[in-house]
């Protein structure tokens, strides 16, 4: 396929979605990726021929290519070029992934409210973190997300500080704990563990849900290198959220 050719693709694929610019080049690529008409291995055009055909900036283009490698989709090689990443046997059910920009792809408007934010002290029990002692200061944060104004998960996390010592200093109305955190602490690795739990008194009317809705609580664990970055408590209601987990088989 040529240069010109994947080009257009990837402009009819961009269409008139309502969401930022560079989620749109993203989302559109991730589509070309998906739907198999951008190969593994295949080089895809150069930022320049992207910023000339889709008539965006190279910021714009530059943070689109930049996240879609951190996630996995492609491949950046220096004096080469980009090139899609090569297909795995499975997708991992769970990713981490911005949920700013989850909402933002499905077209509806995100809305933040913070509700605590400070330090405290681990304890070594609820309040830990491998490789912060027991008395070490953490980092912890509550944050309602809202989905066109309904609340769709309750974030509570703890960060280590000597991986984000600015934590604190943040606007979390304006931008994400992700955000920040992949900017100071990209990803290495990353476990999840899920579990339906029911909620108590403050998670009901944080959620606005009654005491009989269950919810999806996903526990998760992000490291840097060898190093713990966060520990983060996601609470999902049940009636509002799913989980989503693909797979190919190799028959």
């Amino acid at each position: 396929m040529t240069s010109q050719s994947a080009v257009s693709q990837l402009a009819s694929a961009m269409g008139q979605q309502p969401a930022p610019i560079y989620l749109r080049v993203k989302q559109a690529i991730i589509t070309q990726i998906r739907a198999g008409h951008w190969q593994p291995h295949q080089r895809i055009p150069s930022e320049s021929e992207l910023v000339n055909e889709l008539g965006v900036s190279r910021m714009t283009i530059n943070r689109a290519l930049r996240e879609l490698t951190s996630e996995g989709y492609l491949v950046r090689m220096q004096g080469v070029g980009t090139f899609v990443a090569e297909s795995k046997g499975y997708t991992a059910m769970l990713e981490v992934h911005n949920i700013a920009e989850e909402i933002a792809l499905r077209g509806h408007e995100h809305t933040s409210r913070l509700l605590t934010l400070e330090e405290i002290q681990a304890d070594g029990e609820r309040l830990a973190m491998p490789g912060v002692a027991q008395g070490q200061p953490l980092f912890h944060s509550q944050i309602v997300h809202y989905e066109d104004g309904i609340p769709v998960q309750l974030e509570d996390r703890l960060v280590n500080p000597i991986m984000a010592p600015d934590y604190l200093k943040q606007d979390y109305q304006v931008i994400t704990p992700y955000t920040y955190l992949m900017q100071v602490a990209p990803l290495s690795a990353g476990e999840h563990v899920v579990e339906a739990v029911m909620p108590d008194a403050f998670q009901q009317k944080t959620l606005m849900i009654d005491a009989r809705e269950p919810c999806l609580l996903v526990r998760r664990q992000t490291w840097s290198g060898n190093h713990a970055v966060t520990g983060a408590r996601l609470l999902y209601p049940g009636t509002r959220y799913k989980l989503l987990g693909k797979f190919r088989g190799h028959n």
